[in-house]
Protein backbone atom coordinates (compact mmCIF):
# COMPACT_ATOMS: atom_id res chain seq x y z
CA UNK A 1 0.00 0.00 0.00
CA UNK A 2 2.54 2.35 1.24
CA UNK A 3 4.09 1.45 -2.57
CA UNK A 4 0.95 3.31 -4.07
CA UNK A 5 2.52 7.01 -2.54
CA UNK A 6 5.25 7.81 -4.91
CA UNK A 7 3.26 6.15 -7.72
CA UNK A 8 0.47 8.29 -7.29
CA UNK A 9 3.10 10.93 -7.25
CA UNK A 10 4.53 10.37 -10.70
CA UNK A 11 1.24 10.05 -12.52
CA UNK A 12 0.20 13.53 -11.30
CA UNK A 13 3.41 14.73 -12.19
CA UNK A 14 2.75 13.43 -15.55
CA UNK A 15 -0.36 13.18 -16.66
CA UNK A 16 -2.39 15.17 -13.47
CA UNK A 17 -5.93 14.28 -15.12
CA UNK A 18 -5.06 10.51 -14.17
CA UNK A 19 -4.09 10.54 -10.84
CA UNK A 20 -7.67 8.28 -10.12
CA UNK A 21 -5.46 5.76 -11.22
CA UNK A 22 -3.61 5.26 -7.79
CA UNK A 23 -6.71 5.71 -5.55
CA UNK A 24 -8.80 3.05 -7.94
CA UNK A 25 -5.39 0.53 -7.58
CA UNK A 26 -5.58 0.94 -3.77
CA UNK A 27 -8.96 0.48 -3.40
CA UNK A 28 -8.82 -2.61 -6.13
CA UNK A 29 -5.80 -4.12 -3.22
CA UNK A 30 -8.33 -3.53 -0.43
CA UNK A 31 -10.90 -5.50 -2.06
CA UNK A 32 -8.57 -8.27 -2.92
CA UNK A 33 -6.89 -8.49 1.10
CA UNK A 34 -10.96 -8.91 2.05
CA UNK A 35 -12.04 -10.92 -0.33
CA UNK A 36 -8.54 -13.26 0.29
CA UNK A 37 -9.32 -13.12 3.73
CA UNK A 38 -12.95 -14.55 3.47
CA UNK A 39 -11.59 -17.17 1.17
CA UNK A 40 -9.62 -18.19 4.23
CA UNK A 41 -12.61 -19.29 5.66
CA UNK A 42 -12.66 -19.69 9.54
CA UNK A 43 -11.53 -22.21 12.30
CA UNK A 44 -14.28 -25.53 13.08
CA UNK A 45 -12.33 -26.21 15.92
CA UNK A 46 -8.32 -26.15 17.41
CA UNK A 47 -6.34 -26.53 20.69
CA UNK A 48 -3.31 -27.50 22.12
CA UNK A 49 -2.13 -31.11 22.79
CA UNK A 50 0.79 -30.78 25.73
CA UNK A 51 2.03 -33.91 28.18
CA UNK A 52 0.82 -33.73 32.07
CA UNK A 53 4.57 -34.83 32.49
CA UNK A 54 7.70 -34.55 31.51
CA UNK A 55 11.17 -34.56 33.04
CA UNK A 56 14.14 -32.02 33.52
CA UNK A 57 16.07 -31.31 30.37
CA UNK A 58 14.38 -34.24 28.40
CA UNK A 59 12.70 -33.10 25.23
CA UNK A 60 8.91 -32.37 25.50
CA UNK A 61 6.86 -32.21 22.44
CA UNK A 62 3.50 -29.87 22.33
CA UNK A 63 1.39 -29.44 19.49
CA UNK A 64 -1.55 -27.68 17.82
CA UNK A 65 -4.08 -28.80 16.36
CA UNK A 66 -6.48 -27.79 13.86
CA UNK A 67 -9.54 -27.98 11.59
CA UNK A 68 -10.29 -25.47 9.22
CA UNK A 69 -13.15 -24.93 7.28
CA UNK A 70 -11.33 -23.58 4.22
CA UNK A 71 -9.11 -26.22 2.11
CA UNK A 72 -7.59 -23.34 0.27
CA UNK A 73 -5.77 -21.70 3.41
CA UNK A 74 -1.99 -21.93 3.80
CA UNK A 75 1.25 -20.95 5.91
CA UNK A 76 -0.40 -21.59 9.30
CA UNK A 77 1.38 -20.83 12.16
CA UNK A 78 0.66 -21.37 16.02
CA UNK A 79 1.99 -19.58 19.00
CA UNK A 80 1.06 -19.97 22.87
CA UNK A 81 1.93 -18.78 25.53
CA UNK A 82 4.05 -20.71 28.70
CA UNK A 83 5.93 -20.68 31.77
CA UNK A 84 9.40 -19.66 31.62
CA UNK A 85 10.70 -23.06 32.77
CA UNK A 86 9.58 -24.67 29.63
CA UNK A 87 10.64 -22.11 27.36
CA UNK A 88 13.55 -19.43 28.03
CA UNK A 89 10.83 -16.65 26.58
CA UNK A 90 7.80 -17.93 28.01
CA UNK A 91 6.49 -18.08 24.33
CA UNK A 92 6.96 -20.79 21.79
CA UNK A 93 5.96 -20.35 17.95
CA UNK A 94 5.99 -23.47 15.49
CA UNK A 95 4.79 -24.26 12.04
CA UNK A 96 0.92 -25.89 11.38
CA UNK A 97 0.72 -27.94 8.36
CA UNK A 98 -2.35 -30.00 6.79
CA UNK A 99 -1.97 -33.54 7.00
CA UNK A 100 -3.59 -35.29 3.90
CA UNK A 101 -4.26 -38.34 5.84
CA UNK A 102 -6.57 -36.85 8.50
CA UNK A 103 -7.31 -32.86 7.28
CA UNK A 104 -6.09 -31.34 9.99
CA UNK A 105 -3.54 -29.17 10.13
CA UNK A 106 -0.66 -30.06 12.71
CA UNK A 107 2.02 -28.85 14.47
CA UNK A 108 4.40 -29.35 17.16
CA UNK A 109 7.57 -27.92 18.16
CA UNK A 110 10.25 -29.48 20.93
CA UNK A 111 10.94 -27.97 24.32
CA UNK A 112 13.80 -28.46 26.79
CA UNK A 113 12.29 -27.48 30.52
CA UNK A 114 15.01 -26.09 32.20
CA UNK A 115 13.71 -26.14 35.99
CA UNK A 116 11.56 -28.39 37.73
CA UNK A 117 8.23 -27.46 39.18
CA UNK A 118 4.46 -26.94 37.69
CA UNK A 119 4.31 -25.43 34.10
CA UNK A 120 1.63 -23.66 32.79
CA UNK A 121 0.46 -22.86 29.44
CA UNK A 122 -2.53 -19.86 29.44
CA UNK A 123 -2.86 -18.71 25.59
CA UNK A 124 -2.66 -19.78 22.60
CA UNK A 125 -2.98 -18.30 19.23
CA UNK A 126 -3.64 -19.36 15.43
CA UNK A 127 -2.97 -17.42 12.30
CA UNK A 128 -3.75 -18.76 8.79
CA UNK A 129 -3.12 -17.20 5.28
CA UNK A 130 -6.10 -17.21 2.20
CA UNK A 131 -4.72 -18.62 -0.86
CA UNK A 132 -3.61 -15.52 -2.20
CA UNK A 133 -1.27 -14.83 0.59
CA UNK A 134 -3.08 -11.15 1.30
CA UNK A 135 -5.63 -11.58 3.91
CA UNK A 136 -4.93 -13.74 6.55
CA UNK A 137 -7.38 -14.96 9.76
CA UNK A 138 -6.44 -15.04 13.82
CA UNK A 139 -7.93 -17.05 16.77
CA UNK A 140 -6.95 -16.94 20.06
CA UNK A 141 -7.80 -19.73 22.64
CA UNK A 142 -7.39 -19.08 26.73
CA UNK A 143 -6.09 -22.42 28.16
CA UNK A 144 -5.66 -23.75 31.90
CA UNK A 145 -2.85 -26.40 30.78
CA UNK A 146 -0.44 -27.36 33.82
CA UNK A 147 2.73 -29.62 32.72
CA UNK A 148 4.40 -31.13 36.18
CA UNK A 149 8.07 -31.31 35.45
CA UNK A 150 9.82 -33.82 37.28
CA UNK A 151 13.47 -34.70 37.79
CA UNK A 152 15.57 -36.40 35.11
CA UNK A 153 15.44 -40.24 35.88
CA UNK A 154 17.07 -40.98 31.86
CA UNK A 155 20.14 -42.81 33.76
CA UNK A 156 17.72 -44.70 36.11
CA UNK A 157 15.90 -45.88 32.55
CA UNK A 158 18.89 -46.39 30.68
CA UNK A 159 20.07 -50.28 28.78
CA UNK A 160 23.49 -49.75 30.39
CA UNK A 161 21.74 -49.52 34.08
CA UNK A 162 19.43 -51.80 33.81
CA UNK A 163 21.99 -54.44 32.09
CA UNK A 164 23.86 -53.93 35.15
CA UNK A 165 21.45 -54.63 37.56
CA UNK A 166 20.20 -57.45 36.24
CA UNK A 167 23.61 -58.87 36.09
CA UNK A 168 24.34 -58.06 39.69
CA UNK A 169 24.01 -60.46 42.68
CA UNK A 170 23.64 -57.72 45.19
CA UNK A 171 20.12 -57.64 46.78
CA UNK A 172 18.46 -59.22 43.93
CA UNK A 173 17.84 -62.50 45.62
CA UNK A 174 16.29 -63.01 48.94
CA UNK A 175 18.74 -65.08 50.28
CA UNK A 176 22.18 -64.77 52.56
CA UNK A 177 25.13 -63.95 49.36
CA UNK A 178 28.58 -65.37 50.44
CA UNK A 179 31.76 -64.80 48.96
CA UNK A 180 31.34 -60.70 48.72
CA UNK A 181 31.40 -58.22 51.03
CA UNK A 182 33.77 -58.16 54.60
CA UNK A 183 31.63 -59.40 57.25
CA UNK A 184 32.73 -63.05 58.05
CA UNK A 185 29.91 -66.00 57.37
CA UNK A 186 31.36 -69.25 57.07
CA UNK A 187 34.50 -71.24 55.83
CA UNK A 188 34.49 -73.69 52.71
CA UNK A 189 37.05 -75.99 51.30
CA UNK A 190 39.22 -73.86 49.15
CA UNK A 191 38.68 -74.20 44.89
CA UNK A 192 40.80 -73.59 41.67
CA UNK A 193 39.44 -69.98 40.82
CA UNK A 194 38.79 -68.76 44.13
CA UNK A 195 40.59 -65.44 45.57
CA UNK A 196 44.21 -66.40 47.24
CA UNK A 197 43.31 -63.77 49.42
CA UNK A 198 40.13 -65.38 50.59
CA UNK A 199 42.40 -68.52 51.93
CA UNK A 200 41.83 -68.64 55.79
CA UNK A 201 45.69 -69.85 56.80
CA UNK A 202 44.99 -70.77 60.51
CA UNK A 203 42.08 -72.57 59.31
CA UNK A 204 44.12 -74.13 56.93
CA UNK A 205 46.69 -75.37 58.92
CA UNK A 206 44.34 -76.89 61.87
CA UNK A 207 42.97 -78.83 59.19
CA UNK A 208 45.39 -79.41 57.15
CA UNK A 209 43.73 -78.29 54.29
CA UNK A 210 42.93 -75.21 52.56
CA UNK A 211 39.70 -73.67 53.74
CA UNK A 212 38.60 -69.78 52.11
CA UNK A 213 36.24 -67.64 54.01
CA UNK A 214 32.74 -66.84 52.75
CA UNK A 215 31.69 -63.08 53.48
CA UNK A 216 28.38 -61.91 53.81
CA UNK A 217 27.48 -58.46 51.82
CA UNK A 218 26.17 -55.77 53.82
CA UNK A 219 22.87 -54.33 53.72
CA UNK A 220 20.55 -52.71 55.60
CA UNK A 221 22.61 -49.49 55.67
CA UNK A 222 20.89 -46.42 56.12
CA UNK A 223 22.28 -43.51 53.24
CA UNK A 224 20.90 -39.89 53.32
CA UNK A 225 21.25 -37.96 49.93
CA UNK A 226 21.63 -33.92 51.27
CA UNK A 227 21.29 -31.28 48.94
CA UNK A 228 22.02 -27.34 49.45
CA UNK A 229 19.47 -25.55 47.52
CA UNK A 230 21.22 -22.63 47.96
CA UNK A 231 22.34 -19.64 44.90
CA UNK A 232 25.35 -21.69 44.02
CA UNK A 233 23.38 -24.77 43.27
CA UNK A 234 20.90 -22.80 41.57
CA UNK A 235 23.42 -21.46 38.94
CA UNK A 236 23.44 -23.27 35.69
CA UNK A 237 26.06 -26.06 34.27
CA UNK A 238 25.43 -26.63 30.81
CA UNK A 239 21.75 -25.82 30.59
CA UNK A 240 20.07 -26.51 33.74
CA UNK A 241 21.07 -25.80 37.35
CA UNK A 242 23.27 -27.59 39.16
CA UNK A 243 21.04 -28.46 41.38
CA UNK A 244 19.18 -30.48 38.87
CA UNK A 245 22.17 -32.76 37.96
CA UNK A 246 22.75 -33.41 41.30
CA UNK A 247 18.96 -34.93 41.88
CA UNK A 248 19.26 -37.44 38.57
CA UNK A 249 22.73 -38.44 40.32
CA UNK A 250 20.96 -38.83 43.65
CA UNK A 251 18.01 -40.71 42.28
CA UNK A 252 20.19 -42.96 40.04
CA UNK A 253 22.19 -43.73 42.97
CA UNK A 254 19.29 -44.11 45.11
CA UNK A 255 17.33 -46.78 42.94
CA UNK A 256 20.72 -48.62 42.83
CA UNK A 257 20.81 -48.85 46.74
CA UNK A 258 17.05 -49.58 46.95
CA UNK A 259 18.28 -52.52 44.70
CA UNK A 260 20.60 -53.57 47.18
CA UNK A 261 18.42 -53.41 50.37
CA UNK A 262 19.85 -50.33 51.77
CA UNK A 263 17.62 -47.65 52.98
CA UNK A 264 17.83 -44.05 51.60
CA UNK A 265 15.81 -40.66 52.62
CA UNK A 266 16.30 -37.51 51.25
CA UNK A 267 17.45 -33.95 52.84
CA UNK A 268 17.14 -30.39 51.05
CA UNK A 269 18.01 -27.09 52.92
CA UNK A 270 18.70 -23.83 52.26
CA UNK A 271 18.26 -20.77 54.87
CA UNK A 272 15.94 -23.58 56.77
CA UNK A 273 15.51 -27.37 56.05
CA UNK A 274 13.10 -27.69 52.82
CA UNK A 275 12.06 -31.71 52.64
CA UNK A 276 13.38 -35.02 55.01
CA UNK A 277 11.69 -37.95 53.89
CA UNK A 278 11.38 -40.88 55.72
CA UNK A 279 13.62 -43.51 55.17
CA UNK A 280 12.77 -46.04 52.35
CA UNK A 281 13.86 -49.11 51.91
CA UNK A 282 12.07 -50.60 49.03
CA UNK A 283 12.76 -50.25 45.26
CA UNK A 284 8.88 -50.09 45.39
CA UNK A 285 8.47 -46.93 46.71
CA UNK A 286 11.04 -45.40 44.73
CA UNK A 287 8.58 -43.18 43.44
CA UNK A 288 8.20 -41.61 46.80
CA UNK A 289 11.90 -40.29 46.54
CA UNK A 290 11.19 -38.66 43.25
CA UNK A 291 8.11 -36.98 44.24
CA UNK A 292 10.19 -35.67 47.12
CA UNK A 293 12.98 -34.80 44.83
CA UNK A 294 10.51 -32.58 42.58
CA UNK A 295 9.35 -30.96 45.83
CA UNK A 296 13.40 -29.02 46.11
CA UNK A 297 13.05 -25.44 45.88
CA UNK A 298 15.27 -22.80 44.14
CA UNK A 299 16.42 -20.71 46.22
CA UNK A 300 18.47 -17.38 45.71
CA UNK A 301 20.59 -17.15 48.92
CA UNK A 302 23.18 -18.62 50.42
CA UNK A 303 22.57 -21.96 52.52
CA UNK A 304 22.67 -22.05 56.31
CA UNK A 305 25.18 -25.04 57.04
CA UNK A 306 25.01 -24.51 60.83
CA UNK A 307 20.89 -24.98 61.21
CA UNK A 308 20.70 -27.95 57.98
CA UNK A 309 23.42 -30.56 59.55
CA UNK A 310 22.27 -29.81 62.78
CA UNK A 311 19.12 -30.65 62.44
CA UNK A 312 20.00 -33.77 59.86
CA UNK A 313 22.13 -34.87 63.05
CA UNK A 314 19.41 -34.87 65.41
CA UNK A 315 16.90 -36.39 63.26
CA UNK A 316 19.42 -39.61 62.68
CA UNK A 317 19.79 -42.14 65.39
CA UNK A 318 22.56 -44.46 64.05
CA UNK A 319 25.70 -43.94 62.05
CA UNK A 320 25.14 -43.22 58.44
CA UNK A 321 26.20 -42.65 54.58
CA UNK A 322 25.36 -38.92 54.41
CA UNK A 323 26.01 -37.53 50.46
CA UNK A 324 25.73 -34.11 50.53
CA UNK A 325 25.72 -32.07 47.25
CA UNK A 326 27.11 -28.50 47.32
CA UNK A 327 28.91 -26.10 45.94
CA UNK A 328 30.81 -22.96 46.67
CA UNK A 329 32.59 -19.83 45.37
CA UNK A 330 35.43 -19.24 47.57
CA UNK A 331 37.46 -20.36 50.34
CA UNK A 332 35.46 -17.95 52.87
CA UNK A 333 32.06 -18.83 51.71
CA UNK A 334 32.84 -22.13 52.58
CA UNK A 335 34.21 -21.75 55.99
CA UNK A 336 30.79 -22.66 57.65
CA UNK A 337 30.35 -25.48 55.54
CA UNK A 338 33.57 -27.09 56.59
CA UNK A 339 33.18 -26.93 60.10
CA UNK A 340 29.70 -27.74 60.14
CA UNK A 341 30.39 -31.06 58.23
CA UNK A 342 33.20 -31.63 61.00
CA UNK A 343 31.23 -32.03 63.22
CA UNK A 344 29.10 -34.45 60.94
CA UNK A 345 31.94 -36.68 60.26
CA UNK A 346 32.20 -37.46 63.82
CA UNK A 347 29.08 -39.70 63.99
CA UNK A 348 28.65 -40.33 60.23
CA UNK A 349 30.44 -41.25 56.85
CA UNK A 350 30.32 -38.45 54.75
CA UNK A 351 30.52 -38.32 50.88
CA UNK A 352 30.98 -34.84 49.49
CA UNK A 353 29.77 -34.21 45.72
CA UNK A 354 30.17 -31.34 43.63
CA UNK A 355 30.11 -30.74 39.73
CA UNK A 356 33.18 -29.45 38.22
CA UNK A 357 33.71 -25.92 36.98
CA UNK A 358 33.69 -26.09 33.24
CA UNK A 359 33.50 -22.58 32.85
CA UNK A 360 36.58 -21.33 35.22
CA UNK A 361 38.97 -23.97 33.19
CA UNK A 362 37.23 -22.77 29.72
CA UNK A 363 38.30 -19.04 30.79
CA UNK A 364 42.13 -20.43 32.12
CA UNK A 365 42.35 -22.14 28.46
CA UNK A 366 41.45 -18.74 26.71
CA UNK A 367 44.77 -17.17 24.77
CA UNK A 368 45.35 -13.53 26.56
CA UNK A 369 44.36 -11.10 23.84
CA UNK A 370 43.51 -8.56 26.14
CA UNK A 371 43.92 -7.33 29.62
CA UNK A 372 40.23 -8.48 30.17
CA UNK A 373 40.88 -11.95 28.94
CA UNK A 374 43.83 -11.84 30.58
CA UNK A 375 42.16 -10.29 34.30
CA UNK A 376 39.62 -12.77 33.79
CA UNK A 377 41.62 -15.83 33.39
CA UNK A 378 44.25 -15.00 36.35
CA UNK A 379 40.65 -14.67 38.52
CA UNK A 380 39.45 -17.74 37.52
CA UNK A 381 42.88 -19.74 38.35
CA UNK A 382 43.00 -18.26 42.19
CA UNK A 383 38.99 -19.24 42.22
CA UNK A 384 40.43 -22.87 41.51
CA UNK A 385 43.01 -22.81 43.18
CA UNK A 386 40.89 -21.60 46.09
CA UNK A 387 38.26 -24.47 45.27
CA UNK A 388 41.38 -27.04 45.20
CA UNK A 389 41.88 -26.35 48.87
CA UNK A 390 38.68 -26.33 50.34
CA UNK A 391 38.44 -29.78 48.90
CA UNK A 392 41.94 -30.73 50.35
CA UNK A 393 40.93 -29.60 53.67
CA UNK A 394 37.79 -31.51 53.63
CA UNK A 395 39.61 -34.70 52.64
CA UNK A 396 42.09 -33.94 55.51
CA UNK A 397 38.69 -34.12 57.93
CA UNK A 398 37.70 -37.35 56.60
CA UNK A 399 35.58 -36.86 54.06
CA UNK A 400 35.66 -38.86 50.64
CA UNK A 401 35.43 -35.89 48.22
CA UNK A 402 33.78 -36.58 44.72
CA UNK A 403 34.69 -33.92 41.84
CA UNK A 404 33.48 -34.94 38.51
CA UNK A 405 31.87 -32.99 35.33
CA UNK A 406 28.01 -32.99 35.37
CA UNK A 407 27.28 -36.40 32.87
CA UNK A 408 29.57 -38.58 34.89
CA UNK A 409 29.18 -37.77 38.61
CA UNK A 410 25.87 -40.02 38.62
CA UNK A 411 28.41 -43.26 37.63
CA UNK A 412 31.22 -41.59 39.67
CA UNK A 413 29.27 -41.68 42.91
CA UNK A 414 27.20 -45.37 42.17
CA UNK A 415 31.12 -46.86 42.36
CA UNK A 416 32.19 -44.98 45.57
CA UNK A 417 28.02 -46.39 47.02
CA UNK A 418 29.76 -50.12 45.94
CA UNK A 419 33.12 -49.56 47.33
CA UNK A 420 31.90 -48.01 50.45
CA UNK A 421 29.16 -50.83 51.12
CA UNK A 422 31.63 -53.60 50.31
CA UNK A 423 34.45 -52.01 52.98
CA UNK A 424 31.85 -52.16 55.64
CA UNK A 425 32.62 -48.64 56.58
CA UNK A 426 28.75 -47.27 57.52
CA UNK A 427 27.91 -49.89 59.93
Amino acid sequence: MAAFAPIALVIGAVSPALWIIAPVAAAAMIALILIDGMLARGVESWGIDAPADTEVGQPTRIAIFARLTGRTARNAEGAFECDPRLAPSGRATLSVKRSPETGLHEGWVDLHPERRGTAAITRAWLRWNGPLGLGARHAKLALDTAVRIWPDLSPVRSKELQTFMRDAQTGLIARRIRGEGTQFEALSEYEAGMDRRRIDWKASARHNHLYARENESERDNQIVFAFDCGQAMCEPVDGLPRIDRAVTAALTCSYVALKGRDKVALFGFAQRPQVMTPFVNDARAFHRLQSAAAGLDYAAAEPNFTLALATLTAKLKRRSLVVLFSDFTDSTAAELMIESIGRLVSKHLVLFVTIADSELETLIDQEPGDMATLARSVTADTLLHQRSLVLQRLRRMGVDVIEAPHDQIGYRLIDRYFMVKNSEAIG
